[in-house]
């Protein structure tokens, strides 16, 4: 009988047959596949990871386990007085990775931003719709098609953005993953080629790893970048273990065949700090998990619907079978830990008789609906599935029948855009720059069709939005802020679910791993001991 290789034998394997024996190797375990490798479409936490944060740069960076905002690929930057333009000095000698794919023959320059950039933007770019169905999500539900007027080469490294109004998070928002730098150089080679789906599937970038292969929904392989500007990691090897349940990665990270693992079951995560190789690390998340509701759709176009079935969810039960003591009951659209915080506003009450007599009151009687469950965990929602079983019997007790339905992450997500979706559908959200627009912006009206799941245009949010966005004072802006959440909370557009923590395990032998209050996993600066 032959045995199976276990993972990591496979790969110990796979390192002797290539010479690489003596290579300083981290394996991540994470949670699911990315859907490519260009950081700009994909809009995944998964994706991220796997591209942006280690294949790309940015003009901006956040510091590491910090919402501060430092250098990146831009050494400086100035802002006129008026706030209207930002002109950035790149840093000199930033080269592209060199692969078996692509060898570079010019630094990074004032083209590649541009490209970057207008890639998104600007329809007749040849490159707008080089990936069939998907779109822009962030550049477009941030409204940056309307914010930018121009980006200008002022001469090789030096760029300048020209902005319609001011904005006062467009420098945090050039730090996302959105915002990484991608090679002109490349995408002119893969053009000349007739080959523009390799830029998704064959990444090129400035950052800390190189990419070198993906088995589909089974392992990513890197490499240290030995041209990266930040100095040569000292992981030779960097690899992704896609395993989509979080028992089976902590049984791996336990067993060896993972040093670091993301999102554990929160009833592994006792059995995992008990585990004498392993340290936990945790930290508050700056997070939420939502369910939207499809506000175009009746009845949930009527809020008094909405507010019923908010009020029928024993959110208590929730956090006690999902959360485990790991997470908060959410009462607005932004995490406690954020500033701006409204903390005047009351949750929906539970209560399933009010509700059973709110839904008769509308006119609304043997109510059948969908609850979308993600079929993934993720730091907001660990178990979406039980999540929507406990939902689905609290809609039973006022006479509403749920059907739970899933797919494929990607897919998952791609579903939930369209504008005739049926019933409420479960995501949720993990701040990318410290701001607090960073979380508004998901019910704003430029973000239909992007990441507004509820499909929600309001006015009077949208308005308080954009004032928000346009004024620098932070006092002025808690207030508009805080009255958004008023409106939010009256309209209800989301039942907010909760605010988790978060936790990291992984073997002693990692160190230099920082958790980042923005939900990302990057592996520049971490180490292991042999």
């Amino acid at each position: 009988m032959k045995k199976k290789l276990t993972f990591a034998a496979a790969l110990l394997a796979a390192s002797v047959l290539g010479g690489m024996a003596n290579a300083k190797q981290l394996v991540y375990c994470s949670e699911a596949s990315p859907a490519g490798f260009d950081p700009s479409p994909w809009s995944g936490g998964n994706d991220f990871d796997a591209s942006s944060r280690t294949i790309y740069s940015r003009l901006v960076e956040f510091e590491h386990g910090k919402t501060t905002i430092t250098p990146g690929l831009a050494e400086s930057w100035t802002v006129s007085d008026d706030g209207l333009e930002y002109t950035f000095k790149l840093r000199p000698g930033v080269k592209f990775q060199t692969t078996d794919y692509f060898t570079p023959t010019r630094d990074l320059n004032a083209d590649d931003v541009i490209f970057s950039f207008e890639r998104q933007w600007k329809k007749e770019n040849p490159w707008f719709d080089y990936l069939a169905g998907t779109g822009w999500e962030y550049f477009a539900g941030m409204g940056f098609p309307d914010l930018l007027k121009e980006i200008v080469k002022v001469d090789d490294l030096t760029v300048k953005f020209v902005l319609n109004k001011p904005e006062v998070a467009f420098l945090p928002d050039l730090g996302m993953d959105f915002a990484s730098i991608v090679s002109k150089e490349y995408a002119d080679q893969l053009d000349k080629a007739g080959t523009r789906q390799q830029f998704t599937q064959k990444p090129i970038g400035t950052g800390p790893f190189q990419f070198v292969d993906y088995q589909v929904d089974a392992v990513i392989r890197y490499a240290a970048w030995d041209g990266y500007y930040g100095g040569r990691q000292k992981i030779d090897d960097l690899i992704f273990a896609i395993t989509t349940d979080p028992a089976v990665r902590a049984q791996k990270l336990k067993a060896g065949e993972c040093d670091i693992m993301s999102y554990p079951a929160p009833a592994d995560i006792a059995g995992l700090q008990a585990d004498p190789n392993l340290k936990v690390d945790e930290q508050e998340g700056l997070n939420i998990g939502y369910m939207a509701y499809n506000t175009t759709q009746a009845p949930f176009d009527k809020v008094e619907v909405r507010k019923a079935l908010n009020m029928a969810v024993n959110k208590q039960a929730i956090l006690d079978a999902v959360y485990q003591g790991a997470g908060q009951a959410a009462i607005n659209p932004i995490p406690p830990t954020m500033w701006s915080y409204n903390k005047d506003i009351k949750d929906d009450p539970y209560d399933p008789d009010a509700a059973k007599k709110m839904l008769a009151d509308a006119g609304v009687t043997d109510l059948s609906m969908k609850i979308w469950a993600m079929p993934v965990s993720r730091p907001y929602n660990p178990n979406a599935k039980r999540v929507a079983e406990l939902i689905q019997a609290d809609y039973a007790k006022i006479g509403v029948k749920a059907e739970i339905v899933s797919y494929e992450w990607t897919e998952y997500r791609e579903r939930g855009k369209q504008k005739d979706r049926d019933g409420a559908f479960q995501l949720g959200w993990t701040g990318d720059n410290g701001d607090p627009d960073n979380f508004l912006f998901l019910l704003g009206c430029d973000a239909i069709g992007q990441s507004n799941y509820a499909i929600w245009c309001n006015q009077e949010f949208e308005a308080l939005l954009q004032k928000g966005k346009a004024t620098t004072d932070v006092a002025e802006r808690t207030k508009i802020y805080e009255e958004a959440q008023v409106v939010f909370k009256r309209e209800a557009p989301w039942l907010t679910i909760a605010h988790s923590k978060v936790f990291m395990p992984m073997n002693k032998k990692v160190s230099g791993f920082v958790m980042d209050p923005l939900g990302i996993h990057r592996f520049d600066g971490v180490d292991v001991t042999e």
